[in-house]
């Protein structure tokens, strides 16, 4: 394509990374989208482009693709009008919020035949991306096991700042759903998608002084097990425990690798056991890699280099007409693993399946499948292990001084 590829963003705040991002890999930001209008229009006049509150009137500006960084659980609603609409779209976690909007969702591209990106950026972290390289080469053999985490505590005053509104989906979102960060690298790393998951939650801690000024209804984090369609197994961990970091460890028959724990964590760490090498001696390598192409732009950009990728390997499909690494298929798996991970915990642990939505046959199943812990929504279930849990006064009048002090208000 010979000039830009002309993309709107929906989500101010979060969509100010793609914004910075979009020149950078040929694309020309031409609208924003946002329901918070005073800040909305602060934008539009700094960036020079059209804004729109309502995303239907958003949907017929003249362009060629959406990035959706709305609200966690409203992606699939809004991917969905967008495919229609002829539009590509690269759609911010989760890819959907219940089973029945991921059925939605593998159909909506399918008819669309439009590009879909599942923008989770984690995987494209500079040591993940060598892991990947690494193990496809075969440095450490058949995947056996893996490990992956994403542990993000929030200071009180920062979280209520992330998470206006008391149904803001922060403040009642499931331990288990937020799972995609620790996910998303083991699975692209290996090749290797869930087929089964177990769930458990680590139950809100009353007792945490952090967490006492929060509003938030749901558990302290949750570990997830998962079965994987080469046999492997792989535990997930996260997300509001203490010690922040992002880990990523496989095991092969051959070897392990893994990112550095301690110290400088965006080097990796490969092992081998001497048994697996022709000296009979144990092997450890320890580096820091680079990535494999712009490097320059991104490190410069946030979340690791990720967000430059995400939007690069976003413009490169469109161009080149065919779909990402990270497609919809893909973007599915990893988020009905939270979903799937919570119905699991509330019994308990108890095993289930992962659906395919590959599969029309298997999509047919689950079309109807509109389960959710959201609580504006009609039957919805429980968002702790605990039960239903109700933010003291104390922290609900904490909460509301941050969110006057940003502007924000309950229309």
């Amino acid at each position: 394509m010979s000039s830009p590829i002309r993309v709107g963003v929906v989500g101010v705040r979060r969509g100010e990374t793609f914004v910075n991002m979009a020149p950078k890999v040929g694309m020309e930001l031409v609208a924003i989208c946002d329901t918070w209008e005073e800040r909305l229009q602060q934008a539009g006049q700094r960036l020079g482009v059209a804004t729109y509150t309502a995303f239907d009137d958003f949907l017929k500006h003249e362009m060629d693709a959406v990035v959706l960084a709305n609200y966690f659980h409203e992606h699939a609603p809004f991917a969905v009008k967008a495919l229609d609409a002829g539009l590509h779209v690269m759609s911010e976690t989760a890819a959907c919020h219940t089973l029945a909007e991921g059925v939605e969702l593998a159909r909506a591209v399918e008819r669309s035949g439009r590009i879909y990106m599942f923008a989770e950026n984690y995987p494209y972290f500079a040591y993940n991306q060598e892991m990947r390289h690494r193990f496809q080469q075969g440095e450490i053999g058949t995947f056996l096991y893996g490990e992956g985490e994403y542990i993000h505590p929030i200071e009180k005053r920062e979280r209520a700042a992330l998470s206006p509104g008391m149904d803001h989906w922060r403040n009642w979102i499931p331990a288990t759903y937020y799972c995609t960060h620790a996910l998303a690298p083991v699975m692209f790393v290996t090749d290797t998608r869930p087929t089964k998951v177990n769930g458990f939650a680590i139950p809100r801690d009353f007792t945490d002084p952090n967490r006492e000024y929060s509003v938030s209804r749901g558990d302290t984090a949750s570990v997830i097990i998962l079965r994987m369609d080469n046999n492997a197994v792989v535990k997930l961990t996260g997300i509001s425990l203490r010690g922040h970091g992002n880990y990523t460890r496989i095991h092969g028959n051959r070897g392990l690798m893994e990112n550095a724990r301690h110290g400088d964590r965006s080097r990796i760490v490969v092992r081998h056991d001497g048994m697996d090498m022709p000296d009979g001696k144990n092997t450890e390598e320890v580096y820091v890699p680079d990535f494999p192409v712009h490097a320059d732009l991104a490190a410069k950009a946030g979340h690791g280099g990720g967000d430059f990728f995400t939007s690069y390997h976003f413009a490169e499909a469109i161009r080149t007409g065919t779909q990402p690494y990270l497609d919809v298929y893909r973007g599915i798996d990893m988020s009905i693993v939270g979903i799937l991970a919570w119905r699991s915990a509330l019994g308990d642990g108890i095993p289930l399946g992962v659906p395919d939505f590959r599969d029309e046959s298997v999509r047919k199943l689950h079309e109807d499948d509109h389960w959710t812990p959201d609580p504006t929504r009609e039957g919805h279930i429980q968002q702790s292990v605990l039960g239903r849990i109700h933010p003291t006064e104390k922290a609900i009048e904490f909460s509301k001084e941050v969110w006057r002090e940003m502007g924000w208000r309950e229309d």
